[in-house]
């Protein structure tokens, strides 16, 4: 299973939000490209970098910190928050960026058709869920459509990648919703990478046994609760 650091930005800042509130916001670096660096020394393969901005405008906002980013790891990186139409997916690929996170246009069966048909697998699906419904608009908004449904439409128009993160758990440090994770692994044919509440060796086997292909850890790694070495040794 693979360990994804994740990288936050707001303001051109590396922070972390708690259960995606924003006015509940630690900063951990004024240069987000050297925490990327720093995750890729620890032994990262892969990077997990949000515009929060973005997430909540609609329309990434942070562009000059992921082309920093880009520049300075070797490895690949994915990218969500406001990506919403092929155009801005594009603008990101062209960027260098390996994969294009489709957030809340994911709602839209025919943004998600569309892009997956141009872009094939450097689309990934983001969905994420409050309570077991998708969440919207940088998480300041939540549907009426289950997580769960909305996976499966989204296997069934090509995606084969989807990031399943659980609000409720974000940021708390209190462990992963393995519940609601496997009955997502069990709803479609697609790979899942499981995002919230992995503070522990112990969440991320876990998260493995659940049948995630990945987990991506933010928090716990910037607090310390768990180092990249622990939870890569972990997911092996």
């Amino acid at each position: 299973m693979e360990i994804i650091p994740a990288v936050d930005l707001r303001g051109g800042k590396c922070v972390r939000l708690v259960q995606g509130c924003y006015d509940r916001e630690t900063v951990f670096s004024d240069d987000p490209a050297a925490m990327a660096l720093h995750w890729q020394q620890q032994g990262a393969r892969r990077l997990h970098v949000v515009d929060l901005d973005g997430a909540r405008e609609g329309e990434p906002r942070n562009w000059e910190a992921v082309r920093e980013i880009v520049r300075a790891v070797r490895i690949p990186v994915e990218l969500g928050g406001g990506i919403r139409n092929e155009a801005v997916a594009r603008r990101a690929l062209d960027l260098g960026v390996r994969w294009a996170i489709l957030g809340t246009a994911a709602l839209s069966p025919e943004a998600a058709r569309d892009m997956v048909g141009a872009l094939g697998d450097a689309v990934i699906a983001g969905i994420d869920a409050r309570d077991g419904r998708v969440a919207v608009r940088g998480w300041l908004e939540t549907s009426q459509i289950a997580a769960t449904d909305l996976a499966r439409q989204m296997a069934g128009l090509g995606v084969r990648c989807i990031i399943f993160t659980d609000i409720g758990r974000d940021g708390m440090l209190q462990g992963p919703n393995v519940a609601a994770l496997r009955e997502m692994v069990e709803s479609v044919e697609a790979s899942i990478i499981a995002s919230g509440g992995i503070a522990s060796a112990e969440h991320v086997r876990a998260v493995k046994e659940a049948g995630a292909a990945g987990a991506i850890i933010g928090t716990a790694l910037y607090t310390g609760h768990l180092t990249l070495g622990e939870a890569l040794e972990a997911a092996c």
